[in-house]
């Protein structure tokens, strides 16, 4: 099957909204990113309607229909009938004047094929062969049988959906026409695959199309023909248009796929027989496609338009023989691995549930219970880490690890200066004998408010502060973080009052050294003086001695 889903890497957030919303769960989460599985997808759309980052998008082909509009070849519309209810208080007239602008040789109602559809389903319902009658228009719902439920194939209407039955016709009567579809669903490009339709787009593509172009569909509300076929795209929208003439059969209607695989679960278990049962993988029908969900969404009021446009005769077209609109269907699925007990076991473990009263089923991960997470990630769809509790149960235990350990005291209050944690650290440094003694309480009954304060209001950083509190008896050294996000202040603490008495100490062995350097010079200077005191008198006395021998010597030598 081809990618008519695409994924915006860059929108992906880890939410697990559209694993919780896919009924199939054909979605594979790894590397960050949901990817879907294609061989198990039913493109019923509701990843593409419920995503809140937009990540989803369907394939745009409206490149490949202007190709096909500059061709050679007639290029004749399909449209759905509820594009009365796209585009409320258009009629079909008004519809194809515009698209004829676009280039379109033809537009014709896919009404035309409800009615062959119809007829064919009120044929097989007089022959009686079949037990149980499984409507086909809903491409999602062939899937979901084909894929999901291949033993109940036997139960699907073997006859063509409106879409491939109209364009079949269409090209019967223009042998070289090339076929387009339009409508709401995005289904039914899967299923333009089939020779028929050449290609099938949505009412969003056939709207950015004549926007591009400056095309206005008039509001005309036009309705030269009636057709309780209009009725199709509404819940029991087919059966109201079929005779119902056997009463040997109970009729039913069944819409969301979550009703359609519970039905099927009951017909599988033999719990429902002999009924013919519409069938429609949207809420709403084909009104509440995913294009119309996602654009448009106002079941109520579409309703009303379809009710409003349809009529209560049917189309004046020729029915061709049944052979011409069976179509057999086959099982198109991939067979499954399931993992034993004891793999289950082993993975729920990894989760942390290892009691059946850990398996909470809260459905954060996207799928209804643990086990059945258990069973994905076996199967490579689903990482353990996507269970929320599992990873709050981590992420606790591995912070309280850290606060337990830490030798250094952490503190956290809110911006209302209350105490919202305290770990084992700061307790010894403050003094607290139990948390639930200061949790909650006001940081000042603790610690000064004032540094706090200045970070909230001035903004101030507060970095080893150090300050000495003499009710604990106690040099502290204070950090404190404004987490703006989370709205806390965390205090970081580090005991120093080892580091200040060493500090003082040294400074004390410091001061003392310099007193005795001080008294160690001074009685050096008093030394250097009596010595050079005595050194002055001895030169003295020597100066007069020998001046006296000098003033000797010449007497002697006369």
């Amino acid at each position: 099957m081809p990618d008519y889903l695409t994924l915006k890497k860059s929108n992906c957030k880890n939410c697990y909204k559209c694993i919780r919303h896919c009924p199939v769960k054909s979605i594979r989460f790894s590397a960050n990113q949901a990817h879907v599985i294609s061989n198990e997808c039913i493109l019923c759309g509701q990843c593409f309607v419920v995503c809140p980052q937009n990540a989803r998008e369907i394939l745009d082909e409206t490149e490949t229909v202007r190709v096909m509009l500059a061709g050679d070849h007639p290029v004749i519309a399909s449209i759905a009938p509820s594009f009365a209810a796209y585009f409320e208080g258009c009629g079909i007239e008004a519809v194809r004047t515009a698209l004829k602008k676009l280039g379109f040789f033809d537009v014709e109602e896919t009404a035309l094929g409800a009615t062959l559809v119809k007829r064919e389903y009120d044929r097989m319902l007089q022959e009686e062969k079949q037990e149980i009658i499984i409507s086909s228009c809903c491409h999602s719902v062939n899937l979901l049988i084909g894929k999901h439920y291949p033993q109940l194939l036997k139960y699907l209407a073997p006859v063509l959906s409106p879409m491939a039955a109209h364009c079949q016709d269409i090209k019967r009567r223009y042998p070289q026409a090339k076929t387009v579809f339009i409508g709401p669903c995005l289904s039914k490009k899967d299923a333009a695959d089939d020779g028929h339709v050449d290609v099938a787009i949505t009412f969003k593509e056939l709207s950015n199309m004549l926007n591009a172009a400056g095309i206005t569909i008039e509001q005309t509300g036009d309705c030269a023909e009636e057709s309780r076929a209009r009725l199709f795209p509404t819940v029991g929208g087919i059966l109201k248009t079929m005779d119902c003439a056997n009463t040997k059969y109970t009729y039913l209607t069944v819409d969301g796929t979550e009703n359609c695989i519970n039905a099927l679960e009951d017909i599988d278990a033999g719990k429902i027989g002999s009924c013919f049962i519409e069938m429609s993988a949207c809420a709403g029908s084909c009104i509440g496609g995913p294009v119309m969900e996602k654009y448009r969404n106002s079941p109520v009021r579409h309703f009303k338009a379809i009710a409003d446009y349809a009529g209560k005769k049917d189309f004046d077209i020729s029915q061709p023989e049944s052979s011409v609109l069976r179509k057999q269907r086959s099982y198109i699925g991939v067979e499954k691995q399931m993992p034993g007990e004891a793999e289950i076991t082993e993975i729920l473990r990894q989760m942390g549930k290892n009691t059946p009263e850990d398996e909470l089923n809260c459905g954060t991960c996207g799928y209804n219970s643990c086990r059945e997470k258990a069973i994905a990630v076996y199967q490579g769809k689903a990482n353990i880490s996507m269970c929320l509790p599992y990873l709050m149960d981590k992420s606790e235990r591995f912070s309280n690890t850290i606060l337990n350990n830490s030798p250094n005291g952490i503190l956290v209050i809110n911006e209302d200066m209350e105490v919202q944690q305290v770990n084992k650290a700061a307790m010894e440094m403050l003094h607290i004998t139990n948390q639930s003694d200061v949790l909650g309480e006001l940081v000042v009954t603790i610690l000064d408010p004032l540094p706090f304060l200045d970070v909230l209001e001035n903004n101030k950083r507060v970095v080893n502060k150090r300050d000495y509190y003499a009710e604990y008896k106690k040099y502290l050294e204070q950090t404190i973080v404004w987490d703006r996000t989370s709205h806390i202040l965390v205090s970081l603490l580090r005991d120093v009052t080892e580091e200040e008495s060493e500090r003082k100490a040294k400074e004390e062995i410091g001061r003392q050294t310099a007193e005795i350097a001080d008294r160690v010079v001074d009685k050096q200077m008093r030394i250097v003086q009596e010595i050079a005191s005595l050194l002055g008198e001895t030169a003295a006395e020597t100066k007069i001695a020998l001046t006296k021998l000098k003033e000797s010597m010449p007497h002697e030598a006369e």
